[in-house]
């Protein structure tokens, strides 16, 4: 019996440790609930702020330091501590710096120097491959090589070509663009004309109806689409305008944004180079800017594209028959499109993302340096900065996302690298990171940590020469050479901010921003239109009228409310201009005249910049 009784109590402890452990590991799963629950929320809240408050506030904090520190020195060097070889303290002041001397040697100079080293060697790399990029150029130039045209002759080789014209809400530019497109010289019957708006402006969709209705009546084949649920931006703008039934009949697209007016000869400059070449997926043309010559940030614009167009397109087009599709001005043969998945939404650069899968699938790029399609630079430093964010979010984004497709690709292993180590990691990463790390965080940190210093060729000779090189394919800019390197250096502080955004799949890399045009045009696209304009202002009249009447109407049921305008202060670049002028102040102190002139010169820029200066006064 108590044999039995032990067992029954045996049994009834351990059913009790089974509840209890079931509880304990229950209480824990809801802690472990709990905390990836709060971690998730730090996650977000930080996602949410990076952008707009994490840099600010680091810079914020810096130049406070910074300034401490400059403080801290000139009463060292008005007091002589600098020259004292004794090492008899004179008061409180001068033995907390001497404190800080041996803080700064021995815990602080060290991570700045190896810090400052690996931005050196990628500076390196990245002027290598520059270097590289110009030598194939001169390549090009010496034996002439470019692609040769094959002219059609006969009516019955002109294949069926869609030209394609997303916008969204662009009142400033559609009426030139579509100008443009409905005189471009192909057979009508063979070209057909999809002007694919977006906007949600019932007056500017009025407009643009108007507008294509006129085009209709000399002959044109052109259609309007709007659509209804604007999702995926572009990409889901283009995707929707590919499945419609007609489309099947046609064997090319073409791609214009809105602000672009090609020659009448752009088709027949294109679409031959397809013939005989059936793994010929793109052709590219080049960007020209009508307004190049408008202001100083045009100028530097016009600089930029000029050495990506010339050097980085057409080298890479010659070589290796790759190259990041550009967005517009280009002709996808629908084939190429359709095999590598069409258009896909899940980045702001869906142009590049079908040009990677394209590659991955096979297809060959074709760039022609000699046919220049007209479009707009951005004028205003704020819609240039929108742009450049875009542009460089997006492609760390996208290499996030087609990383592991592109190493499980079938393509040989040297297409791998080219993909993965130039066209995104040395060309996308490595370049807004060593300069903004090296030139715009270590260069005034060197001023107060002697101790870690940065030779001279890295912070003068060594940029103007690769700024040089950027300037040969535009010879006129050479008298620019140094204000494009003090602002390429000034929009380091927004490709990085970019970049890490990508990276880490903030919610700002999915933001989609129309760049701000305001509707230029070249003369001889002036003279082209002259013959339009009086029976497109017949047709126009009544709508015109209607719509000036509504818009009366609206203005008049408002309330009268005068909005002063001010201008744009950029926090960021105001922070950074002081923090280089803080600099400067410290370099005189250590006599570094070189050193000076940089950080007085950037400071100086970041300061323009920063007030919005430069885009509108200079």
């Amino acid at each position: 019996m108590t044999f039995k009784s032990t067992d029954k109590s045996f049994k009834k402890n351990a059913k009790q440790l089974t509840w209890v452990f079931l509880l304990k590991a229950q209480y824990a799963m809801k802690c472990i609930g709990l905390i990836a629950k709060a971690l998730c929320s730090v996650i977000n809240a930080i996602e949410n702020q990076f952008k707009e408050n994490f840099l600010f506030k680091f810079i914020r904090g810096f130049l406070v330091l910074c300034f401490v520190l400059l403080s801290f020195d000139m009463v060292a060097y008005w007091n002589g501590w600098q020259f004292l070889e004794t090492t008899e303290t004179q008061g409180w002041m001068h033995s907390a710096y001497l404190y800080w001397i041996f803080f700064r040697a021995n815990y602080i100079a060290y991570p700045v120097q190896c810090i400052s080293n690996f931005c050196i060697i990628l500076f390196i790399i990245q002027s290598v491959d520059k270097l590289a990029l110009c030598i194939g150029w001169f390549w090009i130039k010496f034996r002439d090589i470019k692609p040769r045209l094959q002219d059609f002759s006969l009516s019955e080789e002109y294949p069926m070509v869609l030209v394609q014209i997303p916008m969204c809400n662009e009142k400033e530019v559609y009426k030139q663009s579509i100008s443009a497109v409905c005189q471009l010289d192909w057979p009508k019957d063979r070209l057909l004309i999809q002007v694919l708006d977006d906007s949600d402006d019932d007056m500017l969709m009025l407009l643009l109806k108007e507008e294509v209705s006129k085009w209709r009546k000399f002959g044109t084949k052109i259609i309007y689409h709007n659509r209804l649920v604007r999702t995926g931006y572009k990409a889901g703008n283009l995707q929707s305008a590919m499945r419609y039934d007609y489309v099947k009949n046609y064997e090319f697209v073409a791609i214009l944004y809105a602000d672009f007016q090609p020659s009448p000869d752009f088709l027949k400059q294109t679409i031959p180079h397809f013939k005989g070449n059936p793994e010929l997926g793109l052709v590219q043309a080049r960007w020209k800017f009508v307004n190049k010559d408008e202001n100083l940030m045009t100028q530097l614009q016009n600089i930029n594209m000029c050495f990506h167009f010339e050097m980085e397109q057409q080298v890479n087009g010659v070589f290796l028959n790759f190259f990041g599709f550009n967005g517009t001005a280009g002709v996808w043969r629908i084939k190429a499109l359709e095999d590598s998945g069409g258009w896909l939404d899940r980045t702001t650069v869906e142009d590049m993302d079908i040009a990677v899968r394209a590659h991955l699938n096979g297809w060959k790029f074709m760039f022609l340096n000699d046919v220049k399609v007209l479009c707009e630079a951005p004028a205003s430093y704020e819609a240039y900065r929108k742009q450049q964010y875009h542009w460089h979010s997006g492609p760390m984004n996208l290499f996030r996302l087609c990383l592991a497709d592109v190493t499980t690709s079938k393509i040989p292993i040297w297409k791998k690298a080219n993909l993965i180590l130039l066209f995104f990691l040395l060309r996308k990463l490595i370049l807004p990171f060593y300069s903004f790390t090296l030139l715009c965080i270590i260069l005034p940190l060197t001023m107060f940590i002697p101790e870690a210093q940065l030779p001279v060729w890295i912070i003068f000779y060594a940029p103007i020469c690769m700024s040089f090189l950027s300037i040969l394919s535009s010879p006129r800019s050479f008298p620019f050479v140094i204000p494009y390197l003090l602002f390429e250096n000034t929009m380091s502080v927004t490709r990085f901010n970019a970049i890490f955004s990508g990276l880490l799949q903030m919610g700002s890399s999915y933001e989609w921003i129309v760049t701000k045009k305001a509707g230029r045009s070249s003369e001889a696209t002036k003279l082209k239109d002259l013959n339009h304009t009086r029976l497109q202002r017949r047709a126009s009249e009544s709508i015109v009228l209607e719509l000036m009447k509504l818009k009366k109407i609206d203005e008049e049921e408002k309330p009268v409310t005068r909005v002063k305008k001010s201008r744009r202060v950029c926090k960021q670049e105001l922070a950074f201009a002081l923090l280089f002028l803080v600099a400067a102040g410290r370099s005189l102190l250590s006599g570094l005249g070189v050193h000076f002139c940089v950080l007085l010169f950037q400071g100086v820029s970041f300061l323009l910049v920063g007030f919005g200066l430069i885009g509108e006064y200079i």
